[in-house]
């Protein structure tokens, strides 16, 4: 029990322009999934996009937060719900199971991304009236793909880091010297 007394201390606060990169990122990300959602009329917007939006414009140098574990991690997860929604149903047994083989699949993949691990739950819960696999293109993959647009865009401007730290994640083989 020792152990959870902590002993860390607490983050340094957020500058003023880490600040409005929250703010601005966030309500420009979730913002342009709503209109193209409305001007489509097909659903670009879920709610685990919401937790996207905080890791990639509040904490956009973790490795949870770059495009690779942004967009596979909420495909793989979506996937996973469907497939347990059409084979097991929507029991409290399938959910959690669900969350349980998103989370390993993640990890396998080298793609967590924990707002991703929230998919299995809505896609059950929402069920097999509303939920088809075309769910794995809209919401899940165009708007994952949105919203790292919006991240590369709005992180490239002016002076701050440049995001992404990597897209893919594929290690290239060090060339020998002639």
């Amino acid at each position: 029990m020792n152990k959870l007394k902590g002993g860390g201390t607490l983050p340094d606060r957020a500058s003023w322009r880490q600040l409005c990169n929250g703010l601005v990122g966030g309500t420009t990300g979730i913002f342009m999934l709503a209109m193209l959602g409305e001007y489509t009329g097909v659903p670009w917007l879920m709610a685990p996009f919401g937790a996207t939006c905080v890791l990639l414009f509040a904490v956009p140098a973790s490795p949870l937060a770059q495009p690779r574990n942004v967009i596979g991690g909420h495909m793989v997860t979506a996937l996973i719900g469907i497939m347990v929604l059409y084979l097991a149903g929507n029991s409290p047994l399938a959910l959690a199971l669900a969350v349980g083989l998103a989370i390993m699949l993640m990890q396998a993949l080298r793609v967590v991304h924990p707002p991703a691990g929230a998919n299995p739950i809505v896609i059950i819960l929402a069920g097999k009236s509303v939920i088809g696999l075309s769910f794995l293109v809209t919401p899940v993959l165009f708007g994952s793909v949105g919203l790292v647009f919006i991240a590369s865009l709005l992180s490239n401007l002016g002076k701050q880091t440049p995001w992404p730290t990597y897209w893919h994640g594929v290690r290239r083989k060090s060339q020998k010297q002639p």
